[in-house]
């Protein structure tokens, strides 16, 4: 018997050395060059009657979208005669009977209406380890106010917006929010605020809000240093990016650990010069983290735009450049690489495969602002940040709409980037200006998803796409089954592609505004097996570990897919929490 099981192990160890060969020979191979480079772009909703300023994705696969309450009547009633009346609306007092959000179903391809009362203008968000969109601060009587939306089951018409006054200590107007490992979220600046807070507060009699002397420091003329960029650090600690540096904060004891040097030559970067910024995929059990900012204006941009005595102002150019930091360098320095177009206002977003940055709409001069910009950016970049300096950017099929000021977009579940948005006016105006306001709804396909992958692109089959979110812990191991159709052909003896280099990635979801994806980040898995499923032709199981502290993954709901090549699956949702 003894001998008998020791020779079915034998062969068993065989088989799987076989199929580990057969996948590294595939590998090897390579993956046929997609005929669809350059992506695609489709229409989904003409109009949603709501500019798309703030867009953030929930894990019920339903983006909320908003604007500002003070811009006069939307184009979307608000259902069964519902009507805002705020006293302290500056625009409609008497009564607004318009919507100023609306949920999105990417599913349905439908929306509709959600109620917000106070203004959200240039307002900030984080989503809680629950799933709930927690949104802070805005403009007039909306400074200091807390809304949360959360995921709505299907059906319920009435889930919509709760909101608590005066929650937050200080006025949070283009303030910008991270949230921390222990599921809080941090919200620093805003129009003259230098300082920093937390959200939820420890308590009723909590009014604490912690100055930031170092905002004071890269405050300018044009206040080139509204929405600073932060990320959170693998240390724990976060980099807060304003103007033109940056500086490592430990906000568990409010010191600043770490200056970084000036980026380049010193222009802007932050609102209303507006470049963008990401922190870069991190590898398992990283060692260190790099963030990329791109583009913004030259010092001196905003103003110029603005006339003076009759004479019309100037666009001037938008910066070319990117600057790329490890930010965990004993002696961090900029590396600076070049754009293939000047850009300003572009929305950064991580792809899902981690080798690519999405660089999307804005403009390629002027600034942020009202009638601030007058060439349109139309075709979007994608940056490869493990190609050689030199091979990385790659210009894309162009949009057909101009998103300007206003505009957004964030990172769908089926890997599409879901755009919108675009109000470069005081109020909604669709006629007699240059760019008219747009309501409408886009979706840009990256390459990867041209038809000519489907082939290689993976299906995960457990956990299902289409179930509950599976819920993992800190470090835990976790299976996945899923199907590679090519392979599934090539063993009924069809001719068919092979299985690249596999993947795993793990995305938060972004809250995206004014030209920066809060809380977005990108987390390699630990594949530590990964072998053919017996029984089921094409199909795989992969062993992944998951991150191994809420310093690298804070709690909450993130989209995991698996990679092929460069050729990312439908993702799934996961709960990681502490267990």
């Amino acid at each position: 018997m003894e001998i008998a099981l020791a020779a079915k192990k034998k062969n068993r160890a065989r088989r799987h050395l076989a199929v580990l060969l057969l996948l590294l020979a595939c590998a090897c191979a390579g993956i046929a060059p997609a005929s669809g480079a350059g992506g695609r772009w489709d229409l989904q909703q003409r109009s949603i009657g709501v500019s798309a300023m703030h867009m953030q994705l929930l894990h019920n696969d339903r983006v909320i979208i908003f604007d500002r309450t003070d811009f006069g009547h939307s184009n979307l009633s608000l259902p069964d005669g519902r009507c805002r009346v705020n006293p302290r609306e500056r625009v409609l007092p008497q009564g607004d009977c318009t919507a100023h959000s609306v949920e999105y179903d990417v599913a349905a391809n439908a929306f509709r209406p959600l109620f917000v009362f106070t203004d959200t203008w240039c307002s900030s968000g984080t989503v809680a380890p629950d799933g709930t969109l927690v949104q802070t601060g805005g403009w007039n009587d909306g400074f200091r106010n807390a809304r949360t939306m959360p995921a709505c089951s299907d059906g319920d018409e009435s889930c919509d917006w709760s909101e608590t006054q005066d929650a937050l200590s200080a006025n949070r107007w283009y303030a910008t929010n991270q949230i921390l490992p222990d599921g809080r979220a941090f919200i620093i600046g805003g129009r003259r605020q230098f300082s920093y807070e937390f959200y939820p507060k420890a308590g009723p009699s909590d009014t604490s809000v912690i100055p930031m002397p170092f905002l004071v420091q890269t405050r300018d003329p044009e206040e080139n240093n509204l929405y600073p960029f932060v990320h959170l650090n693998i240390d724990g600690n976060l980099f807060i990016f304003s103007n033109n540096r940056a500086v490592l904060l430990d906000y568990s004891s409010n010191k600043i650990v770490r200056t970084y040097p000036v980026l380049g030559d010193g222009d802007p970067r932050n609102y209303p010069s507006s470049g963008s910024s990401v922190l870069l995929p991190l590898k398992p059990n990283p060692t260190e983290a790099e963030v990329l900012v791109c583009g913004g204006a030259p010092a001196g941009s905003y103003n110029s735009t603005k006339q003076q005595g009759g004479t019309a102002g100037a666009f001037v150019p938008a910066l070319t450049t990117c600057g790329r930091i490890k930010i965990t360098d004993a002696t961090p320095a900029w590396v600076i690489e070049t754009m293939p177009s000047p850009r300003v206002m572009g929305d950064m977003i991580l792809l899902p495969n981690g080798a690519e940055v999405a660089i999307i709409n804005g403009a390629a001069d002027g600034t942020a602002g009202w009638e601030s910009a007058k060439t349109p950016a139309y075709a979007p970049v994608v940056y490869r940040p493990d190609h050689s300096p030199g091979d990385r950017f790659e210009e894309q099929n162009a949009a057909g709409v101009a998103r300007l000021y206003h505009s957004s977009a964030v990172l769908l579940r089926d890997g599409r980037l879901l755009v919108g948005g675009s109000n470069p006016h005081t109020y909604y105006n669709f006629s007699n200006v240059q760019f008219p306001t747009d309501l409408s709804l886009e979706a840009f396909s990256p390459e990867y998803l041209d038809a000519s992958n489907d082939m290689l692109r993976p299906r995960i089959l457990d956990p299902s796409p289409t179930g509950a979110p599976a819920t993992v812990g800190y470090g835990a191991t976790m299976a996945i089954r899923f199907l590679v159709p090519a392979l599934a052909r090539r063993r009924r003896g069809g001719r068919a592609g092979g299985l690249g280099d596999v993947s795993v990635t793990m995305v938060a979801p972004s809250f995206t505004t004014h030209s920066f994806a809060m809380n977005q980040r990108l987390l390699f898995l630990d594949v530590t097996k990964n072998v053919a499923v017996r029984g089921r032709a094409g199909a795989f199981s992969a062993s992944v570990t998951m991150p191994a502290t809420a310093v690298l993954a804070p709690p909450g709901y993130y989209m995991l897919f698996v990679v092929n090549g460069h050729i990312p699956s439908e993702g799934i949702w996961v709960k990681i929490q502490a267990q």
